[in-house]
């Protein structure tokens, strides 16, 4: 596959392999795109927007909606695209491939509803006989950076929402998982996305980032990585939006009289989707003492069930981690943890880049797996019994982007819902949950501005106020 850069496709000696990181096979090769190439896309990006500020909100939607429907039509492409490049089984791609053709159909929504307000001038002495109003206009060139672990729905949460605003966008897609990305820029331009209105480019990101990010014909840059990643592009970006969805360490909490069957259920699929690695899984769950043992047996044998191995198997639960290097480290944090104490109930082995669904208990607070993102299949299991002592132990990483709690108590839900510092609070649902359409992003070190197709339009559209004094 090849990059697009000025309305061509490109290709350059130097390749980047994509491996499938279950068994190390070649799945395809892309560009080793250059500086001087970053510098191309956005000279441009800066041209496109001069064509899709222009674009009428009729054509723009039309756009989205027909390539919503092109990989409607392709979807188990891109589902095997996806496993194949990534970690995840095919059903979970499958999956993924549904919510991007969601998010791509409410991007064409939203296009139409990009309003503005009329505003009282009058309000105010000397304002009187003035009339007026502000609507929102595109922001300019967005540079879209987008990572692995949802290779196709993540970067359809950048386009979509860009193009229905009006900007023009340069991607570059995660280096281990490029093929989603090109497949959907290819059904964007079959869908009628004028060329100068995308820019993607392949390549690695620390040869590649600051020649993006810096440039100050690029208005925002919109992230989602790692937090290490996250805080170079702030010290690097200048006076420019950015928008960032960073890790988290998301926390569960399971009361007394929550339906513990639902909850562990619930949790497991919650703790080991894509393999753990999802910036709202799963990792540490407080338990009420008085269930903790049921709840414990029931997530342990649950976990026990699942089936690890070839992700293009119809009955494989959970494939690899994206590297083995990846699997390595989260068994390395394993076993850090064991030799301080902890409890391995079940899993914490690994073979190759696959790593068993593990669960722990009784984990010291300074071992990296509680206090770090483990972003693998891992997850810690608490005993609590205080409601408050859940939620400040919740509340004691510096991440939130989702946290739950499980209970049928409406006291102790709306207390969690107003006193778990994160971007959302689940009641009776994993923190494993997102809908597409509603507000998603994090507090502390989980990240800047929100997503979500109808609060991304808001992040890369500016107000411009329009007063007449009226004679």
């Amino acid at each position: 596959m090849k990059m697009f850069i000025d309305g061509q496709w490109i290709d350059r000696d130097e390749k980047i392999v994509v491996y499938d990181p279950y068994d190390n096979s070649v799945v395809d090769f892309v560009p080793k795109g250059t500086v001087e190439d970053a510098g191309k896309a956005v000279s441009a990006a800066q041209k496109g927007f001069e064509v899709s500020k222009k674009m009428s909100v009729h054509a723009r939607a039309g756009i989205l909606y027909k390539t919503a429907e092109i990989v409607k039509n392709k979807l188990e492409d891109f589902a095997i695209t996806i496993a194949k490049e990534g970690s995840k089984t095919i059903r979970e791609a499958r999956k993924e491939a549904a919510r991007c053709v969601n998010t791509l159909m409410v991007s064409s929504e939203e296009s139409k509803r990009i309003l503005g307000e009329t505003i009282p001038f009058d309000s105010f002495p000397g304002g009187e006989n003035r009339v007026g109003y502000y609507y929102r206009f595109p922001i300019g060139v967005v540079l879209a950076i987008t990572p692995f672990n949802d290779p196709l729905n993540l970067v359809a949460h950048k386009l979509g929402p860009a193009i229905a605003a009006g900007n023009s966008v340069i991607l570059k897609p995660a280096t281990v998982t490029p093929l989603s990305a090109i497949k959907l820029v290819q059904a964007m331009l079959e869908a009628g996305l004028p060329p100068e209105c995308i820019q993607l480019i392949t390549g690695s990101g620390n040869e590649l980032g600051s020649a993006l990010i810096q440039n100050d014909i690029v208005r925002m840059v919109s992230f989602t990585g790692g937090l290490e990643a996250g805080k170079r592009i702030v010290q690097m970006a200048g006076i420019k939006k950015i928008g960032m969805e960073l890790g988290s360490n998301s926390p569960v909490i399971v009361w007394n009289d929550a339906d513990v069957d639902d909850a562990a259920e619930s949790c497991v699929s919650g703790a080991f989707w894509a393999a753990g690695q999802n910036c709202i899984g799963v990792q540490r769950i407080y338990i009420h003492d008085e269930v903790y043992e049921n709840f414990r047996k029931k997530f342990v044998d649950l976990t026990l069930k699942y089936k690890t191995g070839n992700k293009l198997l119809e009955e494989t639960d959970m494939g690899p981690m994206i590297t083995e290097k990846e699997a390595i480290r989260v068994e390395q944090w394993t076993e850090e943890a064991s030799g301080m104490g902890a409890g391995i109930l079940c899993g914490g082995k690994r073979k190759g880049a696959i790593m068993e669904p593990t669960v722990l208990e009784n984990v010291p607070l300074n071992a990296k797996i509680h206090k770090d993102e483990v972003f693998g299949p891992a997850v810690n299991l608490h005993k609590v019994s205080d409601i408050d002592d859940a939620i400040e132990k919740s509340n004691s990483l510096p991440f939130g982007i989702h946290a739950a709690i499980f209970t049928n108590n409406f006291n102790f839900a709306m207390k969690a819902a107003y006193n778990l510092n994160c971007g959302g609070v689940m009641i009776n649902e994993s923190t494993d949950y997102r809908l597409d359409s509603m507000p998603f992003g994090g507090i502390k070190n989980s990240g800047l501005g929100r997503e979500g197709i109808k609060f991304s339009i808001q992040e890369m559209t500016e107000p411009k106020t329009i007063c007449f004094r009226v004679r």
